[in-house]
């Protein structure tokens, strides 16, 4: 054996160790990647509302005030967006958050609600009639929290939240405090029913894009009852509705993030509005909306989103959740005329 050929066996015998070790970290990697995902992919659970008001405010009888259970299970709620295991994922740019999109559909589904009520609070329920001035902590936390949900960077999607979620807090703790009569929170049924309307779109829309995993025809119906009506384009009589199959979970996830979401937030807005709601009758209508919608909070013991047929072998969850949903829609509508009408 020549020198050669002994110096190319050596140099081998070098990058063996090396390369052991390169494919070793790689797969310490890839294993820590794995169960940081599995760890981090865990929806938070239902929290109570009556202890968020509490861990809010200064004092036990400060929870007690109308309108402070809403505004602090709206604060706990954002919080929980960013403080959850893992924290705000829908803007990572690195493994393990980038691989995921579970958790971030869900994220989205729950900051979708989380804006709605933000909105709520400033047009309609901090203000007594159209014409009296808007609160100034609520005039930043809304716009806030429809930033850029998705900007990791210059600035922060995270930055941009925590400043809304401090200007409800200071609106929260102007609300307690009796020298500042301009922050108020008007529990009337006017109001409640103006922020149900918002709900009952949502949950429309959630219903219809879960239904839609099986694929479904639909008739025309746009301009249905009103036959002087118009739009700005021709649409088919009867159209063909289908999810991709690569956006079912991401469907899925966001209605659990949004049903999640609502249902802290009906809690709150049944202890707040409880005398509109006596007064109405319709304290048990609520309480029949929050139940249907607790059922779409129940495990999933499939590792993935099926997509069954409608009466078919395998089960389909979309199917399942917009039953649910569907069902709570219902509700909301009649819940709706009730307040209106009642």
């Amino acid at each position: 054996m020549n020198e050669e050929q002994m110096s190319d066996m050596d140099l081998e015998r070098t990058k063996s160790p090396l390369r052991a070790g390169v494919i070793a970290a790689l797969g310490l990697l890839a294993v820590v990647v794995g169960a940081l995902m599995f760890y981090w992919d865990d929806e938070p659970a239902l929290f109570d509302v009556r202890a968020a008001a509490r861990n809010h405010v200064t004092s036990a009888e400060d929870a007690n005030i109308t309108g402070v259970t809403t505004v602090a299970t709206l604060v706990q709620v954002a919080e929980t967006l960013l403080d959850k295991r893992g924290g705000y994922l829908s803007n990572d740019r690195l493994p393990p958050g980038v691989l995921m999109d579970n958790m971030p559909n869900w994220e989205f589904g729950a900051l979708t609600q989380v804006r709605d009520l933000a909105k709520a609070l400033r047009n309609d329920f901090s203000r007594s009639q159209t014409q009296s001035s808007e609160d100034g902590d609520l005039s930043v936390a809304e716009p806030q929290f429809n930033f850029d949900n998705s900007s990791w960077i210059l600035p922060s999607t995270e930055g941009e939240y925590r400043k809304a979620i401090n200007a409800l807090q200071r609106y929260l703790n102007r609300l307690v405090d009796d020298n500042h009569e301009d922050a108020q929170f008007y529990a009337r049924a006017d109001n409640l029913a103006d922020w149900l309307a918002i709900v009952e779109k949502r949950l429309g829309s959630l219903s219809q894009r879960l239904s839609a995993s099986v694929g479904v025809s639909r008739v025309n119906v746009d301009l249905g009852g009103e036959a002087s009506g118009g739009q700005s384009k021709p649409r088919a009589a009867q159209m063909e509705v289908k999810t991709p199959w690569t956006k079912l979970d991401d469907e899925f996830y966001e209605a659990r993030g949004a049903t999640w979401a609502l249902i802290q937030f009906l809690r709150a807005i049944e202890i707040d509005c409880r005398s509109v709601l006596e007064k109405k009758n319709a304290r048990v209508s609520l309480q029949q909306i929050i139940r249907e919608l607790e059922s779409t909070q129940d495990t999933v013991w499939s590792p993935v989103i099926l997509n069954g047929t409608g009466f078919g072998f395998v089960a389909n969850h979309s199917l399942v959740m917009a039953s649910f949903i569907s069902r709570a829609n219902a509700a909301v509508i009649d819940l709706r005329n009730l307040l209106s009408n009642g």
